[in-house]
């Protein structure tokens, strides 16, 4: 919060121009404020064939409303208050409020129910400065009037009203408001390329592989017309049995495997080292060796398959290391095995009975089902063509990554 002890009650960052300190008001003189409650149930011609947008608290998931889960008729807005486009809204009760407070500016005129307050900002405040300044002091608001202990979280809104906040001039706020939306906007976009190509991704691991049995694929590349062969798994890969025995690799050198980031170096990725006091039983991981760990998952029980795009390391005995042979692009390996339904379906019939939870299966037993694979030439275009999209997902989880840093960091900035 602001120094107010003889400092100037300014931000750190200011557009050029503003000079002025901003100025301390009362949540209630900055806005007038309204609510909504819940049409009859009962009555269907409430809802049925509704087209009048109507609030809730799970509706309140992006700082910017245009649309909601359910919308109610003439009949059931009747007695509830329409509020303009512009208008912000909160979430005040909700299981929601344990970790956030969720506050969106309405993109549309909407109704509101119980639990939801509206906040109309004053002739003299910009909307979307206020919106800015209540995702600034999120969690600050919800410690000072967050209530706990009761049924369902809520918010003690009539002291809200009386909280003080400093404000600059219209001008400034508009600048500040703009700023941030434009931000906004930027991370909505980046978010929605980054949610497509997950989804062209999943399509695409589901398209690519024949199914049920058959040899051919939904979608292929020009020019591949062969059958895909069902050969055992230990036909491609063979089993390493290198150990790190002269002690070449050491601690600094442990290797993990991340569901999300593959092979990683462990000191690097999780900031320390996990091994044990000696490291000479490991087992040596080589560029191109594939990694399978037995550690399961929620989401995926039957652990996952990893090749290793880095630098050589070492892994625990916990994991199986695998060399491919000169039928096989190592890369096709991790990913034809990386939907998770196609891993498991592949390694439950080797799993011991009664050991689904402990992976009891050895090194050698996991290479013992059956696989679908193209020949080489088409496992190295079908590899490709996934390591080009991994690399526009990960482009777009940086740039996303990097606009909410910069958003986070300017928020506490260019407030007081």
């Amino acid at each position: 919060m602001a120094e107010q002890h003889g400092k100037a009650l300014v931000p750190q960052i200011r557009f050029a121009g503003f000079t002025d300190p901003w100025e301390q008001r009362k949540l209630g003189e900055v806005a007038t404020f309204g609510g909504g409650h819940t049409p009859s149930m009962s009555d269907s011609d409430n809802y049925e064939g509704g087209n009048v947008l109507w609030v809730t608290s799970q509706d309140v998931k992006s700082h910017y409303l245009d649309g909601t889960t359910t919308q109610i008729t003439e009949k059931g807005a009747k007695e509830l208050t329409l509020y303009p486009a512009g208008s912000l809204v909160m979430v005040t009760r909700s299981g929601i409020l344990r970790h956030t407070l969720p506050v969106a500016e309405l993109r549309k005129p909407s109704t509101v129910n119980q639990d939801i307050r509206v906040i109309l900002p004053q002739e003299n405040y910009y909307g979307q400065w206020l919106l800015q300044f209540f995702i600034s002091r999120n969690k600050e608001l919800l410690l000072e009037f967050g209530k706990t202990g009761t049924t369902v979280e809520s918010v003690d809104f009539s002291k809200m009203r009386d909280m003080v906040l400093l404000t600059p001039s219209l001008p400034e706020q508009q600048q500040i408001g703009r700023y941030f939306a434009r931000l906004d906007n930027l991370i909505t976009l980046h978010q929605r390329k980054y949610d497509k190509l997950c989804v062209l991704k999943k399509s695409m691991l589901d398209k690519m592989f024949p199914k049920g049995g058959s040899l051919y694929p939904e979608i292929r590349f020009a020019g591949f017309t062969d059958p895909w062969e069902q050969r055992k798994l230990e036909d491609y890969v063979v089993v390493s049995t290198a150990k790190n025995v002269d002690g070449r690799f050491n601690k600094e050198d442990v290797l993990s495997v991340s569901g999300e980031y593959g092979i990683v170096n462990q000191i690097a990725f999780q900031g320390r080292s996990f091994a044990g006091s000696s490291v000479l039983n490991y087992g040596i991981v080589n560029t191109g060796d594939i990694v399978y760990t037995k550690s399961p998952l929620n989401s995926n029980p039957y652990g996952i398959i990893k090749v290793n795009k880095g630098i050589p390391g070492i892994v625990s005995t916990l994991y199986a290391v695998y060399r491919p042979q000169d039928n096989v692009h190592t890369n096709f390996i991790q990913v034809y095995f990386e939907q998770h339904e196609r891993m498991n379906n592949y390694m439950h019939p080797l799993v011991n009975k009664g050991a689904k939870n402990d992976m009891k299966v050895t090194a050698e037993n996991a290479l013992k089902g059956v696989v679908t694979f193209p020949s080489r030439e088409e496992q190295v275009i079908i590899s490709e063509f996934f390591d080009r999209l991994d690399s526009l997902i990960t482009l777009h989880q940086r740039k996303l990554e990097l606009l909410r840093n910069i958003k986070k960091s300017m928020l506490d900035k260019m407030f007081v």
